[in-house]
């Protein structure tokens, strides 16, 4: 087990993340995008300078660490990734894993999971990733990316979880989760936990889409962190607006839970196959949903309702470089 980090170009030092964005991607297609090839080609040159300009928006801010959270499945791409790194001097952390079933679950792995049971395959594919390297790019990935459905964990996903946790009780890498809609916290922290996860290297993510202050206390009583990492994103069904999150995140700060909450704001930088077209309604509802969004407006909003300068840095320094192992 070790304590550096995987990043894209090397491992680091935890001590070496600085301020960190824990869950966004860079580029990301929904499974099924590949088919979609002839009228969504992939402008690798062009998509690679667009977002060296956006990742320069993003240092402007003293950003120096980015996790990509890109499922397997949805394009992650580790070698756009180096490349984007190295172009741009960020710290970009890859993952492994796959995406909830319902908007994921390749037929590849469903009619695997009919004929046995895929955990232990699971854990083969994430202990390589990890350890070795994705495919034959020798790049590692850094952190296992895990996600369950609206208020359900299917078989499918559990399977995952299982194996994640394996995984990461032999390695030390750490978990960041997907939480429909912040649904399953609770349940997410006590499957990985069962399972011989250590929580204190445990993000359940998307939090931020449940509104309930004590739900999210429900969680963390677990020890695990949480992410208020879906800043931004307004448009779906049962999502609350920034100013809950804001309302949230403050009654937590005040109820000294600083310690164990993250922030991000899961943002799709470049759209893989044909570019959305967005109704001009959301359009405007999704106004704030980039990724200095928490820079530029969350972090402005929680100062003026009375959290410090120490409680910024603990969320986007020191609880980054705690999950990684640092001390």
């Amino acid at each position: 087990m070790t304590t550096m980090v995987n990043t894209v170009r090397g491992g680091i030092a935890p001590e070496q993340l600085g301020k960190t964005l824990m869950h966004e991607h860079f580029i990301f297609g929904y499974p099924g995008y590949q088919g979609d090839s002839t009228l969504g080609p992939f402008d690798r040159a062009g998509t690679l300078d667009d977002l060296e300009a956006l990742v320069g928006r993003i240092k402007s801010h003293g950003v120096q660490t980015v996790v990509d959270a890109t499922p397997n499945e949805c394009g992650r791409d580790p070698e756009f990734l180096r490349e984007l790194a190295e172009r741009s001097d960020l710290n970009i952390i890859c993952a492994t894993g796959f995406y909830y079933e319902g908007e994921g679950a390749p037929a590849y792995f469903k009619f695997r999971a009919n004929l046995m049971d895929i955990s232990a395959e699971i854990y083969e594919m994430f202990m390589a990733e990890l350890t070795v390297g994705i495919g034959k790019t020798g790049i590692k990935a850094g952190v296992i990316k895990l996600a369950s459905s609206k208020d359900v964990m299917t078989d499918y996903e559990r399977a995952f979880f299982v194996a994640g946790a394996r995984a990461q009780r032999e390695t030390g890498v750490p978990i960041i989760t997907h939480t429909q809609e912040g649904t399953l916290g609770p349940e997410q922290a006590e499957l990985l936990i069962a399972e011989g996860a250590d929580p204190a290297r445990i993000m359940i993510g998307h939090m931020d889409g449940n509104p309930n202050p004590e739900y999210h206390m429900r969680t963390l009583a677990h020890g695990v962190s949480i992410g208020f990492d879906r800043c931004g994103i307004q448009v779906l069904v049962g999502m609350p607006f920034d100013e809950d999150r804001v309302r949230v995140l403050t009654t937590l700060l005040q109820s000294n839970y600083v310690k164990q909450i993250m922030l991000s704001q899961d943002t799709v930088m470049h759209w893989l196959g044909r570019p959305l077209v967005l109704p001009e309604m959301v359009q405007q509802i999704m106004a704030n949903w980039h990724p200095t969004n928490i820079f530029d407006n969350i972090i402005p909003a929680l100062v003026q309702n009375g959290s410090t300068a120490a409680d910024i840095q603990t969320m986007v320094i020191d609880n980054p470089r705690r999950l990684f192992g640092g001390s």
